[in-house]
């Protein structure tokens, strides 16, 4: 929905270019989707880092909140939104982000998010017992719609592998639209791929087409 992945990019190299290392896109799409303390001890050992994932995470804060703060929706994002919101499909949010991130990077976007039926914050919910690639977090987005739908009837919107596998193994559907940078063969296990979400037609699906 937002365009933070570059931002997490620029965020991560701030601190790693200090030691003389460079944050790839082979270690990147194996840490999309993670919580950030996962993603932090992960790349704390793939690049032998003198850090603790707490050190880490008090030197990335700032850079963080300067450049989270300033997120955008993505193309075709707001318009997607819109069109379920007006046509009652249930949406609910499911993001690894804590509560106190989620606020954040909504800061300039917040009345898009409030469309949604509910928000699952896997960073603070208690009832997300493990993250993604695990399908707690889709599982229990699911589970507070009002009518609590089997997971077969859900459609999951991804741009990470980890998230498209956590909604595989939730039983959903899963509609991928990585970055261009994302190697081919981490797309493949996606039910659809798109370059954008402009591109998204809601029929096929069955849901109700776009009219604008």
């Amino acid at each position: 929905m937002l365009d933070t992945e570059g931002r997490y990019t620029e965020a991560f190299n701030r601190i790693i270019n200090k030691y003389g290392k460079n944050f790839t896109w082979e270690i990147k799409a194996k840490t999309m989707g993670f919580h950030i303390l996962d993603s932090l001890k992960m790349m704390i050992e793939w690049y032998d880092l003198p850090l603790t994932p707490e050190d880490f995470w008090t030197q990335l804060q700032p850079h963080y909140e300067e450049l989270f703060a300033e997120s955008q929706m993505m193309p075709g994002a707001e318009r997607l939104l819109r069109h379920l919101h007006k046509h009652n499909i249930p949406i609910a949010l499911a993001t690894s982000s804590s509560k106190s991130s989620y606020e954040l990077k909504t800061k300039l976007v917040k009345p898009m998010f409030e469309l949604f039926h509910h928000r699952v914050l896997g960073g603070s919910d208690p009832d997300v017992k493990e993250g993604k690639p695990a399908p707690d977090i889709f599982l229990v987005a699911a589970s507070r719609f009002d009518d609590k739908p089997d997971p077969s009837k859900c459609l999951v919107f991804e741009d990470a592998p980890n998230g498209v596998q956590a909604a595989l193994s939730a039983g959903m559907q899963v509609v991928m639209v990585p970055d261009s940078n994302l190697p081919k063969d981490l797309t493949q296990k996606a039910t659809m791929v798109l370059k954008s979400l402009e591109d998204f037609k809601p029929e096929l699906f069955g849901l109700p087409p776009f009219t604008d």
